[in-house]
This record gives C-alpha cells, structure tokens and sequence, in this order.
C-alpha cells in the first residue's frame, strides 16, 4: 500500500511549495513580461518545459523552494535576455527560431513544402476545413508558423489579393 500513499510523504510541504512556485512564476512573469511563456519557437518551448521540470523537481525532491525560484528565475532571466539579443542580431533569431514555411501559393498545394515540413496532406486539409474554405480557389497562402500552427490566408473574393507583405521572412 506505500506505493500509493506513504504516511511520510511530505503533503503539506509539497502543497505550500505549489503555492509559493506559482507565486514565484507569476512575479517573475509580471517582471520580465507574458512573451516567456509565448508559443512563438522551439527555444521557448524549451522554457516551458525547463520551467516544468524545475517546478516538478522542486516539488517531488528534497529541493528547496527557494532554490526552485532561483532556478526558475534564472530561466526567466535567460529567456529576456535572449529576446533582447534576437531583436539586435537577426543571426541569433536564425539561430533560436524556425522561419515559417509557406505549404500552400494561392491553390497550389507546394507537396516539397508540406514534405520539408512533415505534414500530410490530410492536414492540410483539415486546417482549411477549419478554416472554412470551401473551395482550393479560395485559398492565398497556407503558412506553417514558428510556433507550430498552419495559418490559412483566404477569401471568397476571387478578385481579392494577397498583399506581400504578410508574407515577408516565410520561406517558399
């Protein structure tokens, strides 16, 4: 029955350790602002999951909770810092980002693209279902973000046209 619960699991330090961490991250992001948590690129996925697995360690080993802070603000710490260096040296946001890859050109479906990118067709057409789009002609641009999500550029206007500029920095 210990591998379920053992009378000498410490409970209550795990709980106030919770509500301390929390209150540690919601400072720490009130300091150094939302975008750490941001789903914008694999480093701050990387973040989000180092956070995760400081906040886990802190509450299921003999690590203190001040310790986890430290760790956690570090992190935080780190993440701000590298914000600042990709927005003076675009080879560092090279370096720390994906570029976005475009999967769609107007109703043309780019299958090197979608291959470069791993992602099947039906994909692709479950995001323009979600989308709403009715019909291929409908489609200007389908773009594989940063982040991981499929954007879908449309309209029913035929004669309506993609300004460029939205797709400025994706990779065709």
């Amino acid at each position: 029955m210990n591998w379920i619960y053992a009378p000498s699991d410490p409970l209550w330090q795990t709980l106030i350790g919770a509500f301390l961490l929390l209150i540690a991250i919601i400072i720490f992001t009130r300091i150094v602002g939302l975008r750490s948590f941001a789903k914008f690129t694999a480093f701050d996925f990387a973040f989000t999951v180092a956070i995760g697995s400081v906040v886990a360690s802190t509450l299921t080993s003999s690590t203190t909770v001040v310790h986890g802070a430290v760790a956690i603000a570090a992190l935080l710490c780190a993440t701000y810092i590298t914000s600042i260096v990709q927005k003076k040296f675009p080879a560092m946001r090279k370096f720390t980002s994906n570029s976005p890859l475009l999967l769609m050109d107007g109703n043309q479906i780019l299958e090197h693209n979608l291959n470069k990118a791993q992602v099947a067709r039906s994909q692709l057409f479950a995001k323009l279902r979600e989308a709403n789009v009715l019909n291929l002609d409908q489609v200007r641009a389908v773009v594989l973000e940063t982040t991981g999500d499929i954007s879908v550029l449309h309209s029913s206007d035929s004669s309506e046209t993609l300004v460029e500029e939205l797709l400025q920095g994706v990779m065709k």
